[in-house]
This record gives structure tokens, sequence and C-alpha cells, in this order.
């Protein structure tokens, strides 16, 4: 037998009260905020910076077993000669929002909060290298544990940049990511990277001016150099020493406020700094730093033949991770997967369940052994109905798309789009799974992620019209109401997901963090694995599916064996004539819907007593049911599912959130058309 392989449990756990705060830090355009979307919760906080500060965004994102707060502070070019925006973006990088005794006061909101960052995260654009370095030395005086994202990697190799990330990470004593943020590639060894340095505190090589700035700036050291200074500002000397050599307004006046007879001091330390220098001290330090930016851009780059990247790998890529065209191949992706899968299911349903149910049909039984037989015979078939022709070609497929690396791709392109209704991309898989049925599909989705997210996703899956409620739809809808009536209980279906998972959000919104998507290479499947997460994904047919169908069969049977179906039509009348608008003999087939709704459609017609509906109810009534089939509450075995999963009070929730879309949604149905046909 294979040995299971484990994963050592790196400790104390990055949680709660020792949860890292972790910022993303950059100039302009580097890919901060790409970043940002690539592991941002369905809930972000947005804030401004106090005093002049831009705005800020910031959520939880989950790593593994670990947490991280992630903000996308403000772009920032520069430590040089700061803006009044800039000079704001780096007092909170020194201190948060609990500035020292020289910051000005009033510009700290009372309600603030904003501690000061565990990890700086400088996101690099790999195309400009050279200016993004010139920051990279400056953000190293903060003194704080640093990672830098290579972003564009790929985009610098393209026009014939090739970039030593080994010795720049040397160099700089940071660790070094390559990452092309826009495709997400990187962005999850990017976060367990972060999570490293938070666990291990490292933080960068000191990065000393040349010898001859260092050599006439001792005075000035020796000026600031004192434990007073230290105290009241917070602030590593280094950075300090530099930003009063290049004459920082802000440093100087406090300095001036605080301790004024320092002031004359720094002025003189200044003018012989300057007397040693061919030019003004402030140009001295700065051009010293963009020389050693240039001279480490030189040691680490060099200039190679443009890498076209012209293979059948990247051309993919350039699909399926495209901003825009990434939909594109994501929609491409599902209408092959359900075109497919609906050429295969209608195959394998001729040769499976239909001549299965054309041969039990033949058995007309009249004593109660023989009706609980015939049920137990019906309820088997309505499963192999299920699983051979609609679940098992679905399952499968998806499966090897999942194995190929394909729907992680799709998972992330799409990860925005579910964010709008609280979820995260992970859950297109067990979506689109939901077509097929609903139970597995629900497996699936309450199998990974937060407690909140498989909340969400179980309750928003029971809306997917799986292949029972799509066969009644096309069926009753395409015959009778004609395609239009069918894409109108479909576009309300997306539309009745969107809301309540807004709606749902904003019920557990307390949590909701972010999760790196992952994107693997691309890879052959291996049978072994499709095989395995196929049964995983479908075994719940068995050991759930089965017996309540069978159980759901012989109980409807014997209702109408014993004549009971009159007093469920009786005790539904509320529902069906009042609320529905239907006629009273529709309470069985309502009820019905709850244990096997793909049987629904037999039970309409026997209980309308003809084969041809239109000639009973009108098309406002026809419509009308149908929507209240496809929101109302999940068959018995989805129910079951989710108690399994989420325990008793949600499985509950669940139910009751679907019974109360469905009144709504059919009433209002009801209202509508017929309003508009007293309007004609």
């Amino acid at each position: 037998m294979r040995p299971t392989p484990t994963a050592p449990l790196r400790g104390p756990l990055l949680r709660g009260a020792r949860r890292p705060r972790v910022v993303l830090v950059g100039r302009f355009g580097a890919g901060k905020s790409t970043i940002f979307e690539a592991a941002s919760s369905p809930v972000v906080r947005h804030e401004h910076l106090a005093g002049l500060g831009g705005a800020y965004q910031e959520c939880i994102v989950d790593v593994g077993l670990d947490q991280i707060s992630l903000v996308d502070l403000p772009s920032i070019d520069s430590l040089h000669r700061l803006s009044p925006q800039d000079q704001v973006v780096l007092m909170y990088l020194l201190w948060g929002d609990q500035w020292p005794e020289v910051a000005p006061r009033d510009a700290v909101e009372a309600d603030s909060d904003f501690p000061a960052p565990d990890v700086l995260v400088q996101v690099v654009d790999a195309t400009a290298l050279e200016q993004d370095l010139e920051l990279a030395l400056e953000l190293s005086m903060l003194g704080r544990p640093m990672v830098i994202a290579l972003n564009r990697i790929d985009e610098a190799r393209r026009k014939g940049r090739y970039i030593n990330v080994q010795t720049l990470s040397a160099r700089l004593g940071v660790p070094v990511i390559p990452t092309n943020a826009a495709m997400g590639k990187g962005v999850a060894k990017l976060f367990e990277t972060i999570v490293a340095v938070a666990r291990e505190k490292s933080c960068p090589l000191p990065q000393p001016p040349t010898r001859h700035i260092a050599e006439s700036l001792h005075a000035l050291q020796a000026v600031i150099a004192t434990p007073e200074i230290e105290n009241i500002f917070r602030v590593p000397r280094a950075l300090l020493l530099s930003q009063l050599a290049e004459n920082d307004d802000y440093f100087l006046s406090a300095i001036g406020t605080h301790f004024p007879p320092l002031l004359d001091k720094i002025t003189t330390a200044r003018a012989a700094a300057e007397a040693m220098l061919p030019r003004p001290l402030p140009e001295e330090v700065h051009a010293d730093r963009h020389h050693r930016a240039a001279l480490l851009h030189e040691a680490v780059s060099s200039a190679r033949g443009a890498d076209l990247g012209d293979n059948w790998r990247h051309g993919l890529d350039k699909v399926f991770l495209h901003r825009r065209w990434g939909l594109v191949g994501s929609l491409l992706v599902f209408a092959a997967v359900l075109f497919i899968v609906l050429q295969i299911s209608a195959l394998i349903d001729a040769f499976t369940s239909a001549r299965l149910a054309e041969w039990v049909q033949q058995w007309q039984p009249d004593t109660t052994p023989g009706v609980i037989g015939r049920a137990v015979a019906d309820g088997l078939v309505g499963l192999v109905g299920i699983v051979a022709p609609y679940m098992l070609p679905l399952v499968l497929l998806l499966v090897l798309l999942e194995e190929s690396g394909v729907m992680h791709r799709v998972a992330f392109v799409v990860d925005r789009g579910f964010h709008r209704i609280g979820l995260h991309g992970g859950v297109a898989v067990p979506f689109l799974m939901g077509l097929g049925c609903n139970v597995p599909a629900i497996s699936a989705a309450t199998a990974t992620g937060s407690w909140r997210e498989r909340v969400v996703a179980a309750i928003l899956i029971t809306f997917v019209p799986c292949s029972a409620r799509s066969a009644i739809l096309l069926a009753i809808g395409g015959k009778y109401l004609g395609g239009a009536g069918v894409l109108a209980i479909f576009v309300l279906t997306l539309f009745a997901i969107a809301v309540l998972g807004k709606l749902l959000s904003w019920r557990l919104a307390d949590s909701a963090p972010g999760v790196v998507q992952s994107i693997p290479p691309y890879s052959l499947p291996r049978w072994s694995c499709v095989w395995r997460k196929t049964w995983s994904r479908t075994e719940d047919i068995v050991t759930i599916v089965t017996p309540l169908l069978v159980v759901g069969s012989v109980v409807l049977a014997l209702l109408s064996h014993f004549g009971a179906d009159r007093i469920i039509d009786i005790l539904l009348t509320p529902v069906t004539v009042w609320w529905l608008g239907l006629p009273e003999a529709l309470g069985v087939p309502i009820l019905f819907g709850v244990l096997r709704k793909e049987l629904s459609m037999l039970m309409i017609q026997q209980a309308l007593g003809t084969a041809d509906i239109a000639a009973v109810l009108d098309p406002t009534q026809i419509f009308t049911f149908l929507v209240f089939l496809t929101f109302y509450v999940p068959c018995l075995s989805t129910f079951a599912v989710t108690y399994r999963a989420l325990g008793r009070k949600e499985a509950w929730f669940s139910a009751t959130v679907s019974l109360a879309s469905a009144l709504v949604l059919s009433g209002l149905a009801r209202l509508i058309l017929e309003i508009s046909q007293r309007m004609v």
C-alpha cells in the first residue's frame, strides 16, 4: 500500500491574535491591486488613511491553516521628496495608526484601526525593474520583514530581459517570488512565502550608502544618535538619517518643534556634509541610491533573445487566464461540457433507463406486496435514469478537466464574479455538477472551504436546475411555453441565485476569508486519480439517494394504493388553489416532488387525467407551476446530504429558504402574468 503523504505542521498557527498584518506596497501600475484581487475575500473593507492619505482596502486571507490580514495600500513611488499623500503612506508603514508624539494628532481618527504592518510585500514590475529596485533599497531601511513579488516576469522574458531571482534575493536579503498576477501564476507560492517570513520575522539585509556618502554623514548621525530621538520617533536610525539628509520637511519640522536646540546642530552637520560633496546633499544621497539600484539591476538582469512563449500551454493560458477573454473561454468550457453530456446522456438513456421504464410500466399489480415491488422497481429505474445518463458522464468529464488543470484556470477567472454572491471561484465545479444532480454537487462544495462558504454554496446549489428539474422544464415548458418560456425560467433561476447569494453574504459577513487560487501546470490526467475522484463524488448516490428513492417510491405508492392521495390534495389546497391558482389535483405531484422530482411529470399527467396538459391548464398556470417546481424544496436526497454535511440547523434553513423562494417567485410570476393579460 502506498504510504499516505504527510506535511509537517508549523506552529503556532497564525490565526486570531497571532494573525500577521501584511501590506502590499509599490509603484502605481506594478500590480498591487491585481495580487490583492487574486486572493481577496468576498467581503473587503474599504477605508481612507488619515489626513491626506488615499484609499486602501483590506481583507482576511486563508493561507493553508494560517491566516493573514492583507492590505492594499495606495501606491508610492519613492521616499525621496515625499508628497503629502506619500508621507501619510510612510507614516502608516512605520507606525500604523499608533503615531508617535511628534505626529500631528488631528490627522489620526479616533476610531481608526490600522496596526503597524508585520510584513511588507513590495510588488515589483519586472519590465521596469531598475525603478522598483530604488524603492526596494528605501523600504529595506524600515527594518520590517519583507517579500518581493517580481510581477510580470513572463512579459519581461518576452521582451528579452532575464532576471536572476536567486542573486536578487541574496543581494537584498529577502525572498523574491516571480509572479504573473494577471494570470494567477506564482500567487500561491507568494502567499506561502509571506506566511513563512511572518513566522520567522526575518528582515532585509542592511543596504548602506557608498563609502563617501557614509563618511560625509558621520556628523549628522552623531547628532541624532540619542535615546531621546529614538524614543520619540520610533524610526530606524538609517531611515531617519536618510530623511534628514534629504531635507525631509516632516522630520525636520518635528525636530524643530520638539528639540529646538538640535535644529542648529543638524543644519551645521548638513553643511559640513555638503562641503565634502560636489553637489547638494539631497541630490548626492538620492543619486547614490539611484546608482546602487542601477548596479544591482545590472548584476541581476541580462539581455537575451526574446522568449515568445509560443507553445500550446502559453496559448491556452492566453485564453483561459486573460482578464476579458478568460470569461469567454470559461463559458466555452461550460458550453462544451453541457453539450457533450447532453449528447452522451441521450444515447445512454435510450439504452438504459428508457428501456427499463418501458419494461416496468407493463407491470400493473393490484395487491399490496405487488404495489411495493413495483414501487421499488420505479425507485431503482429512477436512480438509473439519474446516474447512468447524466451524473456519471458529467462528473467524469469535470474530473478530467480538473486533473488536466483547466478547471483551476476557470476557477481563477470566475473568482471575482463569484465574489458578488459571497463565494470563490473554486465552487464553479460543484455548481456545474449540480446540473446533473444536486447531491454530489453539495458533497463537493462542502468538502473544502470555510464554514461560511460551505453553507452559502450548499444553499445556492439547491437552486441549480438538476437533470430531473431540467427534464421537466424542457418537456413541459418547451412543449407548451416555447423556448422563450423555458429561457425565462432559467434566467429567473440565475437572478434568484445572485440575489440570494447577496443576502446570505450579509447574513454571514462576519467570516469571509479570501482564498488563493493555485494555477497548476497542464498535465495528462492519471486514471487512478480520475476514478477515485469520480467515485468520491458519486458515492452519495449509492449511500443516500438509493434508499431514499426506494423508500419515497414505496410511501407514495402506498398512499395512492389506499386512496390517501385525495387527503393530500385537500391539505395542500391553500398552496395549489389559493396561492398558485392551480387545480386541487396537483397537490400530490407537489408533494411527490419532495421525494422524487424526476417523476413529477408523470404524476402531473395522472393527476389531471390527460397527457395534454394544455387542455386543463392555461399558459399562466403552466408557467407558475414550473416556477414553483424549480425553486420548491429540494428533493429528500438533497436535504439528507445537506443535513449530513452541515447539520440539522442549516439543512432546515436551506429547505425553508427554498420553500419561501418558490412561494414568493411563483406567486409574483402568477400576479405579473395575470396583470399583463388583463392589460392586453
